[in-house]
Order: C-alpha cells, then structure tokens, then sequence
C-alpha cells in the first residue's frame, strides 16, 4: 500500500493527503494566512463531503500552511466578479438564504461529519477561521498560536456557527466577552478555558499534531462515529433520552468486529489491531 494518498482538491490552494489513516487537510494561502476565498472555500466543502464516505480515513485533521491557521475572509476575493460581469442585485432573503447554505455545508458539514476532526493551529485563527477551528471535534495548537473572534474589528456581528459553538466550550459569560471585546487568546490561555486540547512546541507542531490525529485514526472508527453522535445528542435531550440511545449504540458496536479485536487483544496481552495492513472497515 502507498505511505499516503493525494487528493485531488481542484486547486493548489487547498491540499489534501491520506496518510496512516489521517486526512490531512491543509488551507494553502500561506500569503494570505490562509483566508477563505471563492476557490479555497467552496473547495473545502467538497473535500469534507467527499472524506466523508471514505472508508481509509479514520479522522480528519485540517490545518494552515506557514504560520497561521486561518485569518478569517479573504475580502478581496469574496464576492468578486470579472469585469464587465453585469450585476445582479439580490435581495435580503435571497442574501440570507445563500449565507445560511454556505456555514451549513462548512462548518455545519464540518461538525456532524460522522469521523472525528482535530484543529491543528500552527499560529493565528481569526474570525471565520477560528468557527472553522471551534467546529472540529478538538483543537490542538503550536505554543506560538492564537484566537480572536475578531467580528467586532471589522463590524460584523459573527458567522459560521461561531455564536454556537463557543458558549458551549467556555460558557455564555466568557463567550460574551470574547465576541464584545476580541481579545487575542494564546494557546496556554485557550487550554486553561478549555479551548484548547493540547499545547506543543513550535519546533515540533505539525509532528506532534500528527502524531495526535493517528492515533485517534487507528481506533475502533464505528465506535467512535458512535460516540460522537451520543455526545451531539446528548447537548440536547433529557437523560433518559440519552440512556435510551446508549443502550442501542452499546448493542450496535458489540457485535462489530471493533468489539471482537478488543476483546481478542484484551485476552492476548497486546494493544488492539483495528486496521491491519490491507484491511478496511467493515
């Protein structure tokens, strides 16, 4: 089998490698700190629909070239049209019809993909970068790295999900003052407020970042596919509710192969194989 596996994201701007069952998903503007644009975006959209579905892929790490993870919209290329392009005025509903589409296939896309996401933040998340960044499932992050909401700087009042997840992380309070004020967060403070999963070293991020993401990659995948929707729902239903759906889930995954290599390895002494050599999922 090849040690990694390029995907084709129909641009340079966004890269894409299978490696040790690792989607290394990699924002390519290092330029423009990797700002979202109409190339770049609409191609990570695709990209997470398609690694949704790929059974070599056991989680999904996405990233920033350079030094940054991602600096937010990139103003000079959103909403851009050639010249002598004629214009076309849409309304407010039809605005805010095509807005709601784009954050539900990003960052809504990104939040219920079915396989975990880790955040690697080698440096700055701002913005719309940093809802991409509170959308994945963990974030770990490069000593040097920081966040800011940012939305007041430029006088908007937030998109893609950004009001949504960082309550939950942090709580309402803190979310206020890090949306009212847009204080820059380093990546030690962004740990202590549960932010943050893990700190590394500059010199050693992007090993380290890997390292991390293989080895949730090479676990038992139906598993935690399962344990994700259990937490999801779990923000939102009673505990009863919860139980309930623990209770299928449990009987789901023991009858699965995951189950029986556990198991196998428990009685011989060694770490569970979910994924020899050659072998995919069921």
């Amino acid at each position: 089998m090849p040690d990694s596996t390029q995907i084709d994201t129909g641009t340079d701007e966004l890269l894409c490698e299978i490696r040790q069952r690792v989607a290394l998903v990699t924002l390519n503007k290092p330029h423009k700190k990797n700002a979202l644009g109409d190339v770049l975006t609409p191609a990570l959209r695709q990209v997470l629909l398609d690694l949704e579905t790929r059974a070599d892929v056991g989680c999904v790490m996405i990233t920033g070239a350079g030094n940054a993870f991602c600096s937010g919209g990139d103003v000079s290329e959103m909403g851009g049209t050639p010249v002598g392009t004629p214009t076309i005025v849409l309304s407010d509903e039809a605005r805010f019809a095509d807005l709601a589409l784009k954050q539900q296939t990003l960052t809504g896309r990104l939040y219920h993909l079915s396989k975990p996401t880790i955040a690697a933040l080698p440096g700055a998340a701002a913005g719309a970068g940093f809802s991409i960044a509170l959308a994945c499932d963990i974030r770990v992050a490069s000593a040097r790295a920081f966040m800011v909401t940012a939305f007041r700087n430029v006088g908007l009042s937030g998109d893609y999900g950004a009001s949504w997840f960082l309550p939950r992380l942090v709580g309402l309070s803190r979310a206020k003052s890090l949306f009212f004020r847009s204080p820059r967060v380093s990546a030690d403070e962004g740990q202590n407020i549960g932010l943050i999963d893990q700190v590394f070293p500059e010199e050693s991020f992007r090993e380290d970042a890997f390292a991390f993401a293989v080895d949730i990659a090479n676990g038992p995948t139906e598993a935690l596919m399962r344990m994700k929707q259990n937490l999801h729902a779990g923000l939102s239903q009673t505990l009863d509710e919860s139980l309930a759906l623990e209770a299928k889930q449990m009987i789901a995954s023991g009858g699965g192969r995951e189950a029986r290599e556990a198991i196998s390895a428990f009685k011989e002494k060694r770490r569970p194989v979910f994924f020899p050599s050659g072998v995919e999922q069921d």
